[in-house]
């Protein structure tokens, strides 16, 4: 079992409670104070997680820099008020600097009963095979 710092626990609820909020304001119209809370929540989780230091090499080493501007200018319209614009940019941002871990998270995704299944479907199965096979999106 792995063991986790109180820090790191901390970390988890921060980030769990940032995609929370991120996935609420989206359902609620891209409501702009959802979104920029749960974009503070769940950067500030991820730092507590990893640590500063491995945040600062994650996010701004030579090879994540185009995805960090992204992902760093989506948080920032997001702040000033254009949620829709915000959420797009930062996305795109979101898939370049993690879009590494995909074919992971998917391959663990398909373990799971209920979603395994979901992942079965017609149309979901060739998006998931497309993400899964560890191809690059960007």
């Amino acid at each position: 079992m792995i063991a986790f710092t109180d820090l790191q626990k901390i970390g988890i609820g921060l980030s769990g409670f940032g995609v929370f909020f991120l996935t609420l304001g989206m359902l609620l119209l891209f409501d702009k104070g959802l979104l920029a809370i749960g974009n503070i929540l769940f950067i500030s989780g991820i730092s507590l997680i990893i640590g500063l230091e491995r945040t600062i090499k994650f996010f701004f080493g030579p090879q994540k820099l185009k995805g960090s501007v992204f992902f760093f200018g989506g948080v920032f319209i997001v702040l000033i008020g254009w949620p829709l614009i915000g959420i797009l940019i930062e996305l795109y941002g979101f898939i370049y600097l993690f879009g590494g871990f995909l074919p992971v998270i998917v391959s663990f995704l398909r373990r799971i009963p209920f979603i395994g299944t979901l992942f079965s479907l017609p149309g979901i199965k060739q998006l998931m095979d497309k993400i899964g096979d560890g191809n690059s999106m960007v």
